[in-house]
């Protein structure tokens, strides 16, 4: 039987489940000019100086106008971040809302060196990163032209992103998002496993985070 959309949304993981409702959320709110991408940009000055933090917040759910690009970021973040925590971090949801909290601050500390004002597309190339490297061997079929192996897939997409765009600038977030993906692989994959031999406060969620998820502590 053909699944509908209410039976499709259950089946994605909770935290990708919310990230995605806010993401679409948001760009409706934009597109019904309830809000403007002016009171949802990142700034330092803005955020901490003018007193608006919610830009620290907001920032990460625009994906831009609606269009062929914002389409390509949400389906692309949307499929990995699901595979990622489907396969990565199934019932560790406050481990999945940990690395994405983590890269998220990371994100905001870059966002000024780099002119970034909005990090929803750095963000989202964090768990496709991540998922790539973790699957080495997976095959994958870019829009049915060619086949590659999952670690050339965040450089095939930022290509991607850069040709559609017309420049490197719009493909410059993209970059900023894997080099912290590739941090948090480090951290969690090679870090742990071959120099710290255990698990860290990178790779699992603290006690007070894992209440706040319902999850068992320890």
């Amino acid at each position: 039987m053909p699944v509908g959309v209410e039976d499709w949304i259950r089946q994605i993981p909770p935290v990708t489940r919310a990230w995605l409702a806010l993401s679409v959320l948001t760009s409706l709110a934009v597109q019904c000019q309830l809000v403007t991408p002016l009171q949802m940009y990142y700034s330092p000055k803005s955020a901490f100086v003018m007193m608006q933090p919610w830009r620290a917040v907001s920032n990460f759910f625009y994906f831009g106008p609606i269009s062929l690009d914002y389409v390509f970021h949400l389906f692309f973040f949307m499929r990995y971040s699901r595979m990622l925590e489907e396969s990565s971090f199934p019932n560790r949801k406050a481990d999945y809302f940990w690395l994405l909290f983590l890269s998220s601050l990371m994100l905001l500390a870059l966002s000024p060196l780099f002119n970034l004002p909005f990090l929803s597309s750095p963000l989202a190339f964090v768990p496709i990163y991540i998922w790539s490297r973790r699957h080495p061997s997976t095959p994958i079929s870019l829009f049915g032209l060619i086949t590659i192996t999952a670690p050339y897939l965040p450089v095939a997409l930022v290509a991607f992103s850069w040709i559609l765009n017309g420049t490197w600038k719009a493909a410059a977030g993209d970059l900023i998002g894997c080099a912290v993906g590739h941090v948090g692989w480090f951290m969690r994959d090679v870090w742990t496993r071959e120099m710290a031999g255990g698990r860290t406060f990178f790779s699992d969620a603290p006690d007070r985070v894992k209440r706040l998820f319902g999850e068992d502590e320890g």
